[in-house]
């Protein structure tokens, strides 16, 4: 059995607390947040200001079918509690009136639709039922523990700090999301410092929630994007839905959306939204922003080897991405999995333990990482210049992709497998039966062109009443 310290107590940290204690493990987890989740669901959502420390905590998530298969064959508990709260599912298959003969993965390419909120509040229930866990809320970590070098010479940390004092543990797990303080703490000890790579994206979100008449289902997630910003519909639990506004951070019509009219007409300058807005739906909050978005690797690793011993990385602290694609909870639940399963095999207060989990999360996560950026970078570039999709080229054969999907099931899995994290996009895109698909309907089509989805420039600025403002200024 070894002794583990958990530091955050997001979904990350309860999850990998929850597999650690499931395996015969001791966790302590420690929580600056004094709130726990109470299991009143909107009263946690709405009304629990997380705005620094979370500030995601209120936007809209969508757990793929990797999260997914995660909770259903490690914690399977979870995974019905989450169906049993209110959480729906959406089998993206199920979009063709002929679905495609089914293969192996087929299963795993199904949505599942709750609001963050419930995910914490089922994984906090799990992990305060275990014998071996303590939950340690209102005490924010301060720092760690160290004692002295292992045979490697770098600093081997034996637990933390608290303003309650010194907390010994086997090996401390940094959860704490990219704003942690890993960094000044292995300063403090004379080590080295993580390795950082960051890619800011350029991108705001801004959101507002809504519910739906009892009897009514919130349906499919819908996307469209535009040239210069986009629009999307996220349904969640209880007959709760988000609708979303992206642009990108330098669009001087941005601020204007914080007024909820405003928010509104703007929302349905898109085909998503105005579907949305005909539901009569009731709205929950008011406009919610998220900005300074970037993906951000945090390696403790370097070109010398491991930077310390006794300390590992799961979910923000270690690989942070923008929700575009919706990686972060996957990446997160594959990380604490992995971790937790490498346990029986490696001691993990050792440096070969950190090496063993960095070359895994080199080979199983930085690819999607690398996904996120190329995919973030192109959408970036695009709403900064306001441009139209290209008309040639690599970016052309991926909205041809998205277009012949909406009929072709075989195209279609091939986009669901990226989306998923089942196949990287080369190899989806790539192989030859879908290359053939693509041939037929571009043929079948041949007057079909790239379009932005959405409004033009001149009806959002109309819609959001600042196209004179700008225009002036």
């Amino acid at each position: 059995m070894t002794d583990f310290a958990v530091v955050g107590g997001g979904v990350a940290g309860l999850a990998t607390g929850l597999l650690l204690a499931r395996r015969g493990h001791a966790v302590t987890l420690f929580e600056q947040d004094a709130r726990a989740p109470s299991g009143d669901l909107d009263a946690d959502f709405f009304d629990w200001p997380r705005p620094r420390t979370v500030p995601q905590a209120v936007q809209p998530h969508t757990l793929l079918g990797a999260a997914r298969s995660v909770l259903i064959a490690e914690l399977p508990d979870v995974y019905e509690d989450l169906l049993r709260r209110g959480a729906g599912e959406y089998r993206e298959l199920s979009v063709y009136e002929e679905p495609p003969e089914p293969v192996p993965g087929d299963e795993d390419l199904v949505l599942l639709l709750p609001r963050r909120i419930l995910l914490e509040t089922v994984l906090y229930d799990a992990l305060r039922a275990e014998p071996g866990a303590v939950l340690r809320y209102g005490e924010p970590v301060t720092g760690l523990v160290f004692d002295g070098v292992d045979a490697s010479g770098v600093p081997r940390v034996a637990g933390v700090r608290t303003d309650a004092g010194a907390c010994p543990a086997d090996v401390v797990v940094d959860s704490a999301g990219r704003r942690g303080g890993t960094a000044a703490w292995l300063a403090e000890a004379g080590g080295r410092p993580p390795v950082v790579e960051r890619h800011p994206t350029g991108l705001v979100y801004y959101c507002r929630w809504y519910r739906l008449p009892e009897g009514e289902a919130p349906g499919q997630p819908v996307v469209a994007s535009g040239s210069f910003g986009g629009c999307a519909v996220f349904p969640a639990d209880n007959r709760v839905f988000g609708v979303a506004l992206f642009l990108h951070a330098g669009d001087p019509t941005r601020a204007a959306l914080m007024d909820p009219d405003v928010f509104e007409a703007a929302a349905e300058t898109f085909l998503p939204g105005a579907k949305r807005q005909a539901r009569h739906a009731a709205p929950l909050s008011g406009v919610l922003p998220l900005a300074g978005l970037e993906n951000r690797w945090t390696s403790l690793v370097d070109e010398e080897g491991p930077v310390v011993a006794g300390l590992l990385n799961v979910g923000d602290s270690f690989t942070h991405t923008n929700p575009t694609m919706a990686q972060g909870i996957s990446l997160a639940l594959w990380s604490a999995r992995r971790l937790a399963h490498q346990c029986a095999s490696l001691d993990p207060s050792t440096a070969e333990f950190t090496a063993a989990y960095h070359a895994w999360a080199l080979d199983a996560l930085r690819p999607w990482f690398d996904v996120q950026v190329e995919t973030d970078e192109a959408v970036g570039r695009r709403y900064a210049d306001r441009a139209p999709v290209p008309s040639a080229g690599f970016a052309r054969e991926r909205a041809a992709m998205t277009a012949c999907a909406v009929t072709d099931p075989v195209v279609g899995r091939a986009r669901l497998r990226v989306r998923h994290l089942q196949t990287l996009p080369a190899q989806a895109y790539g192989d030859e039966e879908v290359q053939q698909h693509l041939t037929r309907w571009l043929a079948a089509n041949p007057s079909w062109e790239p379009r932005a989805e959405g409004p033009t420039r001149e009806e959002w600025e109309k819609a959001v009443g600042t196209g004179r403002r700008e225009t002036a200024g």
